[in-house]
Formats: structure tokens, C-alpha cells, sequence
């Protein structure tokens, strides 16, 4: 039987301790489930038990997201799953900056934070760069962050405009056949963008903004000719684009404006034999002053726990399936 070990935390009072391990104490399950400790409430103490690793670790954990909580920012269970990923890869010592790196957005009871390494360096990047590349896979928050980033300036009024736009390959990038006025053509390519404004911002507030053109939904095809000052615009699906547009689209920047490129190179849908806008530009651009260039990975995805179990199942299962395919054939040979 193992060495086991008891660590204390000490509390403020009962309601700190309710707003650490959660008000139906779903944060002491996850972080007992995943980390092998037993966590004891003993009303303005917690006690962790465990293997001495274990109990370091878990200790650790605790003591980050408590300093959150003190600093008035509360947790979540997905804050525990990104506490407890960023605890087991770069040691707990770490964890403060991922729960600091915060955009403030003004949506009552709404807190974004980075909460990966890789979200931390592109979270920096925008701040300290007019153009700002995001490259990376599906569920990294390259957008989600952009637009947080986009609406704390222009709600700070650092910017008077935010400006979407993303590539209609499917479309050709005419629009003309579709319905309604350019707003609705582009709409069901930029729906990503779209739930991202309605998840930090009321929806009467978006329309609002849009009335005045202070969110404005512009086409990549319309962005020709025009210089976009007091902005803060947003490139997404930037891997659909071609060398041309990328041009075109940079060249837009204007005065005091800021502009976010995101893209998965892994998933572009141009013509076989097309160059992407986005490899082309990362190739030409990386290292120049003023650009910066945000790498995120698949650590970086943050999403519910069970997309991963539901992911590594059906890998689990296509591997499965190629082998015994395999095994027939060769069977049949």
C-alpha cells in the first residue's frame, strides 16, 4: 500500500470554499476524479489527501485557482480541466497567469481568459501588434479570442468600428445569386463570428451597434478600395483566401486600427493546385516588425471534456476497423 499524505488549505470563510470547489461541489469532483486525491471540507480548511505526488499537484491546483477567487474571478469546471492540463505539462507554479490573462467584456457575469499557454501568447500578441496571425486547429479559440479582443476596444472606445469579413469559397466570393442585402448573402459564413458576438454581447446590443455601423459584416469581395481607420478588423477562415486577397486585404489597414488573420491550414478548401492567402502570407511576412504570428495547437483546444473521450473513441475505433480490413484482405489474397 502506498505512502499517503495530508495536505491543509486554509480559508477565508464557508462561502470561499463554496466558490472554489463549487455550489453542488462539481469542482472537487472533477479535480478528485482526475488527480486520485479525496478533498475534505473542514468548514474554513480543506484537507487533501492522497499519494504524496498526487496531493502536490492537487494542492498546487487549489492554491491558483483559490488566488483567482480572491482576485475576484470565479472558476469553472472547464477552468479545472485547463488548470489541471496546464498543472500536469508545465507545473503548477504556472497556472496564476493562465487565470490573469484576462479580456474584460462588458456582459454582465461574462469573463474570457486565455486558458492555455498557446491562448496566453496570442492573447499578448494582439495587444502588442497592429496585425496579428492566428494559425492553428478547430476549437483553439482563435476566433473566439479575436473577437473578445475586438469588442474590449471598441466597447474601451479604442476603436470606433469592428469589421468581420471571412472568404465565401462556396460562393465564389459573388454573393449575387443569394437573397437579401449584402449582410444576409455573407451571414451564413460568418455565423461563427456571429455566435461569438452574441455570446459576449446581448443581441440587442449587437443590433444596435450594427444600425450605427459599429459592427459591420463586410464581405471579403468588398473590401477592395477601401482603408479602414479606428478599427478593429477580423479575418476568419483566412486559409481560403487566395495570395491576392491576402494582399488586398492587408493593404486595407489604416490608422489606428488593429487587424486579426485566424486559419487552420489543415482544412483549406481553394481549388487543388490553389496557394492559400494565409500560408503564402505567413511564408513572406514572418519577422516583420509590427506582425506577429500566434501558433496554436492541438493543446490548445478547449472544449468539453467529452469531445476529447468522444474523439480518442472514434480514433480508437477507425484505427480498429483499418486493421481488420487489412486482415481481410490479406485473408483473401
Amino acid at each position: 500500500m502506498g505512502t499517503k499524505l495530508s495536505s491543509e488549505i486554509v480559508l477565508k470563510d464557508n462561502d470561499e470554499a463554496i466558490r472554489l470547489l463549487g455550489r453542488n461541489g462539481e469542482i472537487r469532483k472533477r479535480i478528485q476524479s482526475e488527480m486520485g486525491v479525496k478533498i475534505v471540507d473542514r468548514g474554513e480548511k480543506l484537507l487533501v489527501l492522497g499519494a504524496p505526488e498526487e496531493v502536490a499537484k492537487a494542492k498546487g491546483v487549489l492554491s491558483e485557482m483559490l488566488a483567482a477567487v480572491r482576485n475576484g474571478r470565479g472558476v469553472s469546471v472547464s477552468d479545472v480541466d485547463c488548470a489541471l492540463n496546464l498543472g500536469n505539462k508545465d507545473g503548477v507554479e504556472n497556472l496564476r497567469s493562465s487565470f490573469e490573462t484576462i479580456i474584460p467584456v462588458a456582459k454582465k457575469g461574462k469573463t474570457v481568459r486565455a486558458r492555455t499557454r498557446g491562448q496566453q501568447r496570442y492573447v499578448e500578441a494582439m495587444r502588442g501588434h497592429d496585425i496579428t496571425f492566428s494559425i492553428g486547429p478547430a476549437g483553439t479559440g482563435k476566433t473566439y479570442l479575436a473577437m473578445a479582443m475586438a469588442i474590449a476596444s471598441l466597447q474601451s472606445r479604442k476603436v470606433e468600428r469592428l469589421i468581420l469579413t471571412r472568404p465565401a469559397v462556396e460562393a465564389g466570393e459573388s454573393l449575387g445569386y443569394l437573397p437579401g442585402d449584402i449582410e444576409e448573402k455573407v451571414n451564413p459564413y460568418l455565423r461563427p463570428l456571429y455566435d461569438a458576438l452574441y455570446d459576449m454581447m446581448p443581441r440587442s446590443e449587437v443590433f444596435r451597434c450594427m444600425e450605427k455601423d459599429m459592427i459591420e459584416v463586410a464581405p471579403l469581395a468588398f473590401m477592395r478600395g477601401r482603408t479602414l481607420n479606428n478599427a478593429f478588423v477580423i479575418l476568419d477562415e483566412a486559409q481560403n483566401t487566395s495570395p491576392q486577397q491576402m494582399k488586398m486585404f492587408l493593404t486595407r489597414l489604416g490608422q489606428n486600427s488593429h487587424t486579426v488573420v485566424t486559419g487552420d491550414i489543415t482544412q483549406i478548401d481553394l481549388p487543388e493546385g490553389q496557394t492559400s492567402g494565409l500560408i503564402h502570407a505567413r511564408d513572406i511576412l514572418d519577422g516583420t516588425r509590427g506582425i506577429a504570428f500566434a501558433y496554436l495547437t492541438p493543446e490548445d483546444v478547449v472544449r468539453h471534456r467529452l469531445v476529447k473521450e468522444i474523439i480518442e473513441a472514434y480514433e480508437k475505433h477507425d484505427s480498429g476497423q483499418v486493421r481488420s480490413n487489412g486482415e481481410e484482405e490479406q485473408e483473401q489474397e
